[in-house]
């Protein structure tokens, strides 16, 4: 239910973003990161509200949301074309990386019913180290990005340096997952 809030806010957001809310849009964002933050902490805390479905839709939730931020936040010409591209290009190859090792893991007979059923899990992936970094970067790069206009310094010389700072770990990011490949990927034999 929270991970499925959260990608009902993301289209409100990129709304708000680009019709310039930008006060009712920093709380909206904070939200959503409430909402993460609890779903975190419940599947940490609780075993029996962990699911299959639910470890499928956490991670889909937070790219649908930093896609749509992202995209916003760059109409709205608070962050650079450029940086938004790698961003999106790395989670487009990642995604699909998923779904080659979501086909390589499903046993035969391999039907469309048993690939996209999220409760047949097959494999899991393992973000990298520099990876979760990346995310915390990204996501503090939204909200400074978020408050630029509310508190006025959009021109700030520090967000540009975020903006260089949330490149290269999106850039080491995506190099680690190169580098690391099979190791990210843990197959469960259990199916």
């Amino acid at each position: 239910m929270l991970s499925m809030t959260r990608i009902g806010l993301a289209p409100v957001l990129g709304y708000l973003i680009i019709e310039e809310d930008f006060n009712v849009a920093l709380g909206v964002f904070a939200l959503a990161g409430l909402t993460d933050l609890l779903d975190g902490f419940i599947a940490r805390n609780w075993a029996n509200q962990k699911s299959a479905l639910g470890s499928a839709l956490d991670p889909l939730a937070d790219k649908i949301l930093i896609s749509v931020l992202y995209v916003s936040l760059t109409y709205a010409d608070l962050i650079p074309v450029p940086l938004t591209y790698m961003i999106i290009s790395r989670d487009v190859m990642l995604i699909a990386a998923v779904f080659y090792v979501r086909y390589r893991t499903l046993p035969t007979p391999r039907t469309l019913a048993k690939y996209f059923n999220p409760c047949y899990a097959t494999a899991r992936l393992k973000p990298t180290f520099i990876s979760k970094v990346n995310t915390a970067v990204q996501l503090i790069l939204v909200a400074a990005s978020l408050a630029a206009p509310v508190f006025n310094y959009a021109d700030s010389i520090y967000l540009q340096i975020l903006w260089c700072f949330t490149a290269f770990t999106t850039a080491a990011s995506a190099y680690s997952y190169y580098h690391y490949g099979r190791k990210t990927v843990q197959v469960i034999k259990d199916r």
